[in-house]
């Protein structure tokens, strides 16, 4: 295989631009072709974007999703394609031999996950998620500072949030208001990304058991039902360690991660898309209560860590670093269990609050 990893895009969606650049910044990976089930869209995505972020041999448009996946000059299929779409074409690029980068949430279902995964495991190509922080160099400082125990101690409680304000015309009409699309609403597009920072922060062991609140919701038109657009979820796992997150399509921008223990507790608060300041960082608190006579003292003692690293799609940007490490499994002809590993218990969580937030806030046992 080329050193140079081929990469076919499955649709025009709005998150694919972003994603344009990051590929061509990798380093190790180009564009070779954008599909659309109209051509003209597809070569309207192509001409828009080479406008901004021009390849030196623009890609080229195609009109079927089945020809790229089939494509001799494709190595790799990005697909950003609804929720709801998602399982036929990742198994029909992992049998035609292509490695898969999915956009999340990957599947509808868990079952549907774990065929989508056996596919791409069966014909040996690596299968991802586009969680870019995931790609961040915060990351292992991050796992470093809670593995010490002088900064958190034994771990309680975890707490993320992730929301953003949506305008109506959001609400009225985008694919997330789609039960048949999009059928988790705010819990798949937001909450994808907040249990796997919970995961992340327990070393990826699953919780026992968990219940879901349905705050909110909503539907488009068209669609047969309404989705989740504000819903709350509290996990609980062995040894007394709890979590909870919140997503929400009707609160202003958060993207946080809180996490307490017996001696301390960290917080970020960029965790999705980091603030664009060349320093992506965390704060450590062991705060100190005080007591002198009459004196009641809460003393803070904060200390910030931080790494250097560009926000927005630099070379050196966890989007471009998310493309560039998976063009290196893919290259590298060994695929990574972990990947696929991580997005079936992230599946497996959401499914399962889903499933507890319909039915009364239900404990549901994993």
């Amino acid at each position: 295989m080329a050193q140079t990893l081929r990469w076919g895009i499955l649709s025009t969606a709005g998150i694919a631009r972003k994603n344009w650049e990051a590929i061509r910044n990798s380093g190790n990976g180009t564009v070779t072709a954008v599909a659309s089930r109209d051509v003209a869209k597809a070569q309207q995505f192509i001409d828009e974007c080479q406008q901004e972020v021009p390849y030196d041999e623009a890609p080229r448009a195609i009109g079927s999703y089945d020809e790229i996946v089939t494509a001799g000059d494709i190595d790799a299929v990005y697909i950003p394609l609804p929720t709801g779409l998602r399982k036929e074409w990742v198994i029909k690029a992992a049998n035609a031999g292509k490695h898969v980068m999915c956009e999340k949430p990957c599947a509808v279902s868990h079952a549907d996950l774990v065929e989508m995964t056996a596919a791409c495991e069966a014909n040996n190509v690596q299968f991802m998620d586009g969680i870019m922080y995931m790609h961040s160099d915060r990351l292992p400082k991050l796992r470093a500072a809670l593995d010490d125990p002088a900064n958190v101690g034994r771990i309680t409680r975890i707490a993320t949030a992730f929301s953003f304000c949506a305008p109506p015309e959001f609400l009225a009409g985008n694919i997330r208001l789609s039960s048949e699309l999009e059928p988790a609403g705010c819990l798949g597009d937001l909450g994808w990304y907040t249990i796997r920072a919970t995961l992340f922060v327990m070393n990826y062991e699953m919780p026992k058991a968990l219940r879901a609140t349905m705050l909110s919701t909503a539907s488009r038109a068209d669609s047969p039902s309404q989705v989740p657009t504000e819903l709350s979820a509290e996990l609980f796992f062995d040894n007394g360690i709890s979590a909870t997150f919140y997503n929400s399509f009707l609160t202003n921008h958060q993207q946080w991660v809180h996490v307490s223990g017996d001696k301390g507790n960290i917080r970020l608060d960029d965790l999705v898309l980091p603030y664009p300041d060349g320093e992506l960082d965390f704060l450590v608190n062991n705060a100190e209560f005080v007591v002198e006579g009459c004196k009641f003292t809460m003393e803070k003692h904060l200390r910030r860590e931080f790494v250097n690293e560009p926000g927005g799609n630099d070379v050196d940007a966890q989007e471009t670093k998310l493309f560039r490490n998976f063009a290196d499994l893919a290259l590298g002809g060994k695929p990574d269990s972990f990947w696929p590993e991580a997005a079936l218990k992230t599946q497996a969580i959401l499914d399962a609050c889903l499933e507890s937030a319909q039915n009364g806030s239900k404990l549901i046992e994993l």
